[in-house]
């Protein structure tokens, strides 16, 4: 059981777990969690992490199919600039390994954006905290857990 899957149990919050076997060769985790479970692309969203220029870390969820703006990113935490984090940094900073990175249950509350995509879906899909897992809920409910904001992040 991951640190995401207990956050969820304690906060009593509806979800489904999903999993699937995770191909080690393949580079785009999210969207071979789309494809390996037959889901839209557009409900599974991916966690990644910047650095702000004032030195401050923040969890960006974004759609799978989409590249994560960073200037909006920035606007959207306060700051000038933004860049994606360095791998190693964002594995110590959550807890997670990359290609695992949930949202929940991270080592550290950082600030929390979520792409204003997720509005319009009764349910979405993030990272379960290890590579082949997947956690089903409601984006309201994701948003409550990590204190995260709706920002517009994604462009196609």
């Amino acid at each position: 059981m991951t640190p995401a899957v207990k956050m969820l149990e304690k906060a009593g919050v509806a979800f489904q777990l999903e999993s699937y076997e995770h191909d080690p060769r393949t580079p785009a985790y999210g969207e071979e969690a789309a494809r390996a479970l037959g889901l839209p692309p557009d409900e599974v969203f991916k966690t990644l992490l910047a650095r702000l220029d004032d030195g401050r870390l923040a969890v960006a969820i974004v759609p799978v199919p989409c590249q994560l703006d960073l200037k909006a990113l920035a606007r959207a935490a306060g700051a000038r600039k933004a860049s994606l984090a360095d791998p190693a940094e964002a594995e110590r900073a959550t807890g997670y390994v990359v290609g695992g990175i949930s949202p929940l249950g991270q080592r550290k509350r950082l600030p929390t954006f979520l792409d204003e995509s997720a509005r319009a879906l009764e349910a979405i899909h993030v990272s379960g905290g290890r590579r082949g897992l997947e956690i089903r809920l409601a984006p309201g409910d994701l948003m409550r857990l990590t204190g995260a904001r709706e920002a517009l992040l994604a462009r196609q």
